[in-house]
């Protein structure tokens, strides 16, 4: 039996994979640590929180003692650090939110984790810390893919934020020798992702006959993955990867935005009944974001040759998932939007 800690599992990416670790391994314990600010939301593991393997635990991963806690409670010998301010908008109007919970709270659980495990060893652990692309800057369209060894060079305080927790864990592996591994993925998308994210939030405006703002001319490139492909990622390093490496995780899938928002359009327009393509009427250009990164792309030919994972889906495919859920599921896109879920947790759990 192993006993998983999972942060920010109520999240977007961390509720995907805590449904997989739930469902594909009922010996292991999974614990689910997660504050439940604005990006949380249990409802998305509605169909795992009866399972008996299954534990959800709110708490802040910058509260150390909390942290160490629940590591000696259920005797955690794995963990999958997912807990992030995430929103590179939010990160440039509140960048200390941004170090405090991405850079503070990592530090937390790696401190927690290396004062439990010494206790007994660090045989058969494992600290897995999932990291972002755009801590390696920005590409220019003729520049090499991302890979493992690219320099660091963020640009937004939100990259800047999980660049420095990158480093944090390695410093502990190379100081501590505490059993880690890293991850760096490119842009998910899929259900449950919070709808100010650009798909949810254009899926939404869509729908609605709203405006769909696209930054300067919708030239900026990124590279897509389907969220449960990234999961299987996260199952794949976290059982099989090599202690104290990096892998980059991406879907081999380049667009640009212009190009993404034109595809969202023609599939929304089709899906709801309208004439294709009647909501291009709806694109808005506006002042483009500051520190905008022009390009990312990953290569992901190091988890696929090491460790057999590569995307199952392709962008068309994957995109039509997505839609598709988000149309069938507009109460679950409605509660979020007016902030009744927000409520309802607070008034459960109280405020944090």
């Amino acid at each position: 039996m192993r006993n998983i800690l999972i942060t920010g599992g109520a999240g977007f990416i961390g509720s995907h994979v805590v449904r997989l670790f739930v469902k594909r391994y009922p010996e292991y314990r999974i614990v689910n640590l997660d504050k439940l600010t604005y990006a949380g939301n249990l409802a998305n593991l509605a169909d795992v929180e009866d399972c008996p393997n299954y534990t959800f635990v709110r708490a802040d991963i910058c509260d150390f003692e909390a942290v160490c806690d629940i590591f000696r409670r259920y005797d955690i010998d794995g963990v999958i650090h997912l807990a992030a301010e995430s929103h590179v908008d939010r990160s440039i109007k509140d960048p200390f939110t941004f170090a405090r919970t991405n850079v503070l709270g990592t530090l937390s659980l790696l401190q927690a984790a290396r004062t439990c495990w010494q206790e007994s060893g660090y045989e058969g652990k494992r600290f897995h810390h999932v990291s972002t692309d755009e801590v390696y800057g920005a590409l220019g369209f003729g520049d090499a893919l991302f890979n493992e060894t690219t320099r660091y060079e963020p640009h937004s305080p939100y990259s800047a934020s999980k660049a420095s927790s990158d480093h944090f864990v390695r410093a502990f592996h190379d100081t501590y020798g505490l059993p880690v591994v890293v991850t760096n993925c490119s842009n998910n998308y899929g259900p449950c992702q919070f709808p100010e994210k650009l798909i949810p939030l254009f899926i939404n405006n869509i729908r609605l006959g709203r405006p769909l703002p696209v930054y300067g001319r919708g030239e900026n490139v990124r590279d897509w993955l389907y969220v449960e492909d990234h999961a299987q990622a996260i199952d794949a390093v976290f059982h099989r990867g090599r202690t104290g490496e990096t892998y980059n995780i991406g879907g081999f899938c380049e667009l640009s935005n212009i190009e993404l928002v034109k595809m969202l359009v023609k599939t929304v327009d089709r899906l709801v009944g309208n004439p294709e393509g009647r909501s291009e009427s709806l694109i808005r250009f506006v002042a483009d974001r500051a520190g905008h990164d022009l390009r990312y792309a990953i290569d992901a030919s190091k988890i696929r040759d090491e460790l057999g994972w590569q995307p199952s889906l392709g962008f068309s495919e994957g995109l039509e998932r997505t839609v598709r859920w988000y149309l069938d599921n507009e109460e679950w896109t409605e509660r979020v939007t007016s902030g009744e879920y927000e409520r309802y947790y607070k008034q459960m759990y109280g405020q944090r």
